[in-house]
């Protein structure tokens, strides 16, 4: 016979009524747990009444929890929804990890309210016991189906920064921590990046030691040890995304050797090969940033020397030899040679950089015939860039505010910057013996509160002001957008997030009924 509204309402009386000897009412309590099997106004019912009365019925446990899960499945979302906003209070002792385990399935609903009630209630548990509600995430971030595995590691990246100390203990946080990496063993690249996301932000990890354990996570996802296969756009997308996750970690204490290292070595060699994994991705341009980005924080390098000379040939590369004259005087080519001013930005920046560990490179470690080379498509690439800055500032002079926020003027900011940048690192190499003391900031990264009211350089050294950054989607301390320059003759490459290529292949995993 089927449970009524009725019959429910007496039930809750008698159990009410018995106030804390309510042991003898094991039979009204059963009852109410029989309501799931009545219609939508006794099933509203149910789901409020089952856990009111919960915890006084032991032996019933499993069986009430069992009749919460079946509303928390029905038809009607509205019934659904009262039956995980209920789902805390069943969270007690034992029953956390598998409360826990329940809401991380329910994640997967596609019903906006029901999704919103479901991260509730895993807030909810997570303020009575953090480590095992963490238990029932990672359980299904590793045993799951996708689409559970995708919410819960997104529901890690936005929500643990958000609980109080008193939730994310120390221990906790150590827990998640070894969590973690168990995950990353297999993962996409959306997933690393979200799950850097939440390591980073962990409070412990905000040491010294701790930036220098992500770096080591890091690199492990990044197969460093491994030689690179440029043709692979899945490996190029790797070292990319692994790069960038690294690079807001490194400092003066943690070095980002390793990295530039392997850039060194394995990058720049392939650097014309190197298979893009997003088709509107300047790849070279993308990956001489990054190397610009590492190398203030490079310390002592095994190869220095090696590694300097690799860094001199590509810079080579990209500056050309001036066309030869044929006896009129005029030049013998069809056409100026390419400045590629954004790449020798980068190189220039690199080079500077890892030129104060060795400064007599240039004097003592390259041969006078390859030196003079250099020194004549220096002085060649100084002539035009000091044309181009004159261009560049008689079409901003004059201009302010929003005349300077069309898409033309910001582009013009920025080239100015770069051009500036270059021009300063120039000048030190043709100090005799080179210099490496002037410091400048990328033409990219925004100006450091200190350099915007640091002393007005002389005429003709002056860096522009910065184009506009606008974040990307991301982790942790994300890298900024960069607005992307190339003169008139270079190709244009615009800038994009990494796609989330798989890192380790993970396979499908399907599940039936939640339990």
């Amino acid at each position: 016979m089927a449970v009524t509204i009725e019959d429910l309402y007496r039930s809750y009386g008698v159990l009410a009524d018995a106030k804390d000897n309510l042991s003898p009412h094991k039979d009204a309590y059963q009852v109410i747990l029989d309501g799931v099997k009545g219609g939508p106004k006794e099933k509203r019912l149910a789901a409020q009444f089952i856990p009111k009365f919960f915890s006084s019925f032991p032996e019933l446990a499993d069986s009430a929890i069992n009749a919460q899960l079946d509303l928390c499945e029905d038809e009607d979302v509205s019934i659904r929804r009262q039956a995980i906003k209920e789902l805390p209070r069943f969270a007690t002792g034992e029953n956390i990890l598998r409360v826990a385990d329940i809401l991380t399935q329910l994640l997967q609903t596609d019903d906006t309210a029901e999704f919103n009630q479901v991260n509730a209630s895993l807030i909810a548990i997570f303020k009575i016991d953090a480590k095992g509600t963490l238990g029932g995430l990672f359980s299904q971030i590793l045993q799951g189906e996708d689409i559970v595995r995708e919410r819960a590691i997104k529901f890690l990246s936005t929500k643990l920064k958000t609980l109080p100390e008193d939730v994310m203990t120390k221990e906790v946080e150590d827990y998640v921590f070894a969590e973690t990496k168990k995950v990353l063993e297999d993962v996409t690249g959306e997933e690393f990046v979200l799950l850097m996301r939440v390591v980073s932000g962990l409070r412990v990890l905000q040491t010294v030691n701790g930036r220098q354990q992500l770096v080591e996570l890091v690199v492990e996802q990044a197969f460093l040890e491994q030689a690179l296969n440029p043709a692979d756009p899945d490996t190029v997308d790797r070292l990319l995304q692994c790069t960038r996750q690294a690079l807001p970690l490194f400092s003066k204490n943690v070095h980002s050797t390793r990295f530039v290292t392997y850039f060194c070595e394995h990058v720049l060699p392939n650097l014309s090969s190197l298979t893009s994994p997003v088709a509107e991705l300047d790849i070279q341009l993308e990956v001489l940033k990054l190397l610009a980005e590492m190398s203030p924080f490079c310390g002592d390098m095994e190869k220095l020397e090696a590694n300097l000379n690799m860094l001199f040939t590509k810079l080579l590369e990209f500056m050309p030899l001036p066309p030869e004259e044929v006896e009129n005087g005029e030049n013998s080519a069809s056409e100026e040679p390419k400045l590629q001013f954004s790449y020798v930005e980068c190189l220039l920046f690199g080079f500077h950089q890892l030129g104060k560990k060795l400064p007599d490179f240039l004097l003592e470690k390259v041969d006078a015939e390859r030196l003079k080379d250099f020194k004549i498509r220096l002085q060649y690439f100084a002539r035009g860039l000091q044309v181009y800055i004159r261009q560049l500032r008689v079409a901003l002079q004059g201009k302010t505010g929003d005349a300077l926020k069309t898409d033309e003027n910001k582009i013009k900011v920025v080239a100015l910057k770069i051009t500036n940048n270059i021009n300063i690192l120039i000048k030190d190499l043709f100090h005799n013996p080179p210099s490496f003391k002037s410091t400048i900031t990328l033409s990219w990264k925004p100006v450091q509160k200190s350099e915007a009211v640091a002393p007005k350089r002389p005429s003709g050294e002056e860096i522009g002001s910065g184009g506009s950054t606008k974040k990307q989607v991301s982790p942790l301390p994300r890298r900024d957008a960069r607005q992307i320059y190339n003169p008139p003759s270079e190709q244009r490459g615009g800038f994009r997030g990494g796609r989330g290529r798989s890192f380790g292949g993970r396979g499908n995993r399907s599940r039936g009924r939640i339990y």
